[in-house]
This record gives C-alpha cells, sequence and structure tokens, in this order.
C-alpha cells in the first residue's frame, strides 16, 4: 500500500539543493509500507541461476530488445557526481553492480550474463533525459535496475518506451506517476500520467506509532528550515505526530544562519522526548551538537533510511549522547542483520566487489542489491523467452515481492483513495545507532514482518 512519497526538484542553489535531497528522500524512508492483509505465502523464489523454471525448455533466443541468447543488457542511472557530492544518491547503484557482478560469476541468470550500461546524471534533468535517450536507443537496454536519480526528467520518456525500471529509489514523484516505472517500495496509486490519486499522496503513521507505544515517546520537535520544501515537510510529520496523539513542538529555525542551541532551550524547556527534523545532514550535525551542548537527552533522534548508513559514526563524533539516540525506521532489512542470509550474502559480495566501501555501507546499498535481484528473479520467471512483457507480469503480480526477505513486501495493486485512505496494518523495520556494536546499527524488533501497527493514512500535497 502506498504510504509515503515525496517530490524532488531543481533548484538553483547548491546548499539548498542539499536541504532539499535529505528532506524528499525523507518521506519514502517513513512509509510505503504494505498492510498485513498483502503478506500472502508467495514460495519460494525462482533461482537466479540454473534451469529455467516453471517448466519451460528450449534454448535461449534473442527474444526482445537488449536480450541475446547468452546475455541481457540492463540500463542504470545514478546521479553520482553533482552539487550534492558523490555519496548523497549512489548507493543503490553499488549495491545493484555488486548483485550483477555475484550474478555473472555465478553463471548469470538461465545461461545469460548481465552486461550493466550506466550513466551518471549528475543531477541535472537535461543529463538524465540525456542518459535516457543514450541507454535506450543507443545501448538498447532490456529494462532498468537500481536507478537512483534526482530529477526523473526522462521518466515519461521511458515509461512512453515501455522500457522496465525495476525497484528504482522514489526520489521524486515519477514512480507514483507513470507505468512501467516500480519503485522499490511498491505503490498502488493509478500510476496513470497523474501524481497519485487527484495529486494527492498519503503518509501513514506507523513510525510515530512505534515510537510511543514501544518508547513511551508523548512530546515531539519536529525540527525545520524557513523554506518552503523543509517547512512542508515538517508540517507534513507534525499532522501525523498529531494524529497519534503527541504534543508536538514546532521550531523553525533560519537556513541561512541556524541558531539550533536557541531552538534547543525551547525544547528542553518544554520537555521534548522525540526529534524528527526537516533539514539537511549538516544542519543534524549541528542540531546534535547542541542538544549534547545544553544536555537535552532524548528517548529517540530519528532519521531516515537515506541516512542509515556507516557514516553516522564520523558525522557525528562531536555528539555522543545524541549520536547513539539516532533512530532509522525503513521497510527493508538492516544491512547489519547480517544473521539473516539474504543480507550476508549482500555483505559477502559488497566486501568482495567493493572493499573501499565497508566504511560507507548504508541502506540504499542494500535496496540497491534487492532492485537487482528483483529484475533478475523476473528474467528467470521467463525461461528462455525473456521479454519485457514477461518481466512486468511477474513484478506486477499480485502476492508482492520480499526479496528473499529483504523487503516488506511490495506489489503495485491499484487501490481507489477510499481504499488507500482506510487505517490499515502496515510493518517496518527499526535500528538504532550504538557505538559500542560491531556494526553501528542495532536492529530493535525481533522480525520487521511483525512489527505492525494499525494505523490511519494522512493525504498530503507534494
Amino acid at each position: 500500500m502506498h504510504r509515503r512519497r515525496t517530490h524532488g526538484r531543481r533548484v538553483p542553489c547548491a546548499s539548498v539543493a542539499l536541504v532539499l535531497a535529505a528532506l524528499l528522500c525523507a518521506l519514502s524512508a517513513c512509509g510505503s509500507r504494505l498492510p498485513e492483509r498483502d503478506f500472502h505465502d508467495r514460495g519460494p523464489a525462482p533461482s537466479a541461476a540454473g534451469p529455467a523454471p516453471n517448466g519451460v525448455d528450449g534454448a535461449n533466443t534473442a527474444s526482445d530488445v537488449g536480450v541475446t541468447p547468452t546475455e541481457i543488457t540492463v540500463g542504470m542511472i545514478d546521479t553520482v557526481q553533482g552539487l550534492l557530492g558523490n555519496e548523497t544518491f549512489s548507493g543503490p547503484m553499488y549495491g545493484a553492480q555488486a548483485y550483477f557482478k555475484a550474478l555473472n560469476d555465478r553463471g548469470g541468470v538461465n545461461g545469460r550474463r548481465v552486461k550493466v550500461s550506466a550513466c551518471d546524471d549528475t543531477g541535472y534533468g537535461v543529463a538524465n533525459q540525456r542518459c535516457a535517450r543514450k541507454l535506450v536507443e543507443d545501448d538498447k537496454v532490456f529494462a532498468f535496475a537500481g536507478n537512483s536519480i534526482y530529477s526523473y526528467n526522462a521518466a515519461q520518456y521511458v515509461s512512453d518506451k515501455a522500457v522496465p525500471d525495476i525497484g528504482g529509489q522514489p526520489i521524486g514523484t515519477a514512480y507514483e506517476t507513470y507505468p512501467h516505472l516500480y519503485s522499490i517500495y511498491g505503490s498502488r496509486a493509478p500510476r496513470d500520467g497523474k501524481v497519485g490519486w487527484n495529486g494527492e499522496l498519503y503518509a501513514s503513521t506507523e513510525v510515530y506509532r512505534y515510537f510511543k507505544d514501544k518508547l513511551g515517546a508523548r512530546t515531539a520537535a519536529v525540527v525545520s528550515y524557513n523554506q518552503a520544501d523543509s517547512a512542508r515537510y515538517a508540517q507534513t510529520v507534525a499532522d501525523g505526530l498529531r494524529a497519534e496523539g503527541y504534543t508536538v513542538l514546532d521550531k523553525q529555525v533560519d537556513f541561512a544562519l541556524p541558531n539550533f542551541a536557541a531552538a534547543v532551550v525551547d525544547m528542553r524547556a518544554k520537555g521534548v522526548d522525540i526529534v524528527f527534523d526537516a533539514v539537511d545532514t549538516r544542519g543534524n550535525v549541528e542540531l546534535c551538537k547542541a542538544m549534547d551542548g545544553a544536555g537535552l537527552r532524548v528517548t529517540a533522534k530519528v532519521t531516515n533510511v537515506q541516512n542509515w548508513n556507516a557514516r553516522v559514526g564520523a558525522d557525528f563524533k562531536a555528539s555522543p549522547t545524541c549520536r547513539n539516540s539516532i533512530y532509522a525506521t525503513g521497510n527493508s532489512r538492516s544491512y547489519a542483520d547480517t544473521a539473516h542470509p539474504a543480507v550476508a550474502d549482500f555483505r559477502a559480495a559488497m566486501k568482495k566487489y567493493y572493499p573501499d566501501r565497508e566504511d560507507k555501507l548504508s541502506q540504499w546499498e542494500l535496496e540497491g542489491w534487492a532492485s537487482a535481484m528483483w529484475l533478475t528473479d523476473a528474467v528467470a520467471s521467463c525461461g528462455a523467452q525473456v521479454t519485457r512483457a514477461c518481466v512486468e507480469r511477474f513484478v506486477t503480480r499480485p502476492e508482492g515481492y520480499d526479496a528473499h526477505g529483504l523487503l516488506i513486501p511490495v506489489d503495485f495493486k491499484p487501490e481507489p483513495v477510499s481504499r488507500v485512505a482506510a487505517p490499515a496494518r502496515t510493518c517496518f523495520d527499526v535500528a538504532r545507532w550504538q557505538d559500542d556494536a560491531p556494526a553501528g546499527w542495532v536492529t530493535q524488533v525481533p522480525e520487521m514482518t511483525t512489527n505492525c501497527f494499525d494505523v490511519p493514512s494522512l493525504p498530503y500535497r507534494p
């Protein structure tokens, strides 16, 4: 069930763009949980290599664009060398490429190796269109996987060309607008060329319910900049908190000269026990410094899936108390949960193919890995005759997809507004940063598919 999204746009100022990048990804981190009613017995996933499933026999053929008897060409567009820095959006690219490298080392999928054709759009809409046209028209890619795009200006073009985009990061509204584009978090929107439901999307409140019920939080601060997108996102968070019965303190600081110290003094005076924010990483670092400096200890300092990474220890090194109260939530299994075999496979591949990224690992890398796995499983389901239509039948199957346990099951069953807005049981994962943990992040729930809450959904306009 579509739960939480927001949108990205090109802005002229790099520092403002950094703020937006953090905020616009934050909404997707907190939602898109599928209701428990959609958890069905999905059966074993198809094998990524080996005999063709479903009884399909016969030699591989050049059955569609980008498909030969021995190879499948997969496109990948990511914003890497852009104004926001090369770590902001690149995580899914590394995870997806690691998956395909490991797949090829095992012999590929049903006898076909995957050839990755990648393009860095540098965060500009024109460059994004150029990347898409090159990959679709010149490189003849069969499908996309591992996309992580700041400004997906080519989304309509990709959809019009009927090129499946599997498991992309929904940084903007494209994945809630166009057919043939399939977000890593699933969607229940009509995706008929218009955003969401008559221009509205829905945000559910399970994250706020968790911290209220499990940690006893009651008084929340929402910190934002005096900047339109920051303020709009903060309002969405505050609305969700109030719907869950919190007392909410709205604290807005000046974007150019933020006085976090004054905001924190007021937060301490008002008895704030949990902090949410609508500011960038730089602002969060300064906010945590102010919290430690003022002696404000909270039950949780809540961040989003984009900041669920190994760099927290270094980024927040000056504020150890605040740092150890940082929680992250999402609908994919923690990359630090190596006891789970699918996570262990991901970590082993990252260590083998990208050993220099051990101190940069992130949840987005794991989700990029899941994106590549999703496309591969879809291809495997087609046997010898791999077609885009067959892949999309797999992706849109009603029973959903869980990436071998890495994702809360996701699907793309369109729902009317009445059903989307109705309360539903939604599930998600939770992790907390702890300095004394080997991987930093420690999972806080026994199992993400049973960490579920019956919660409402609230409309908002992106």
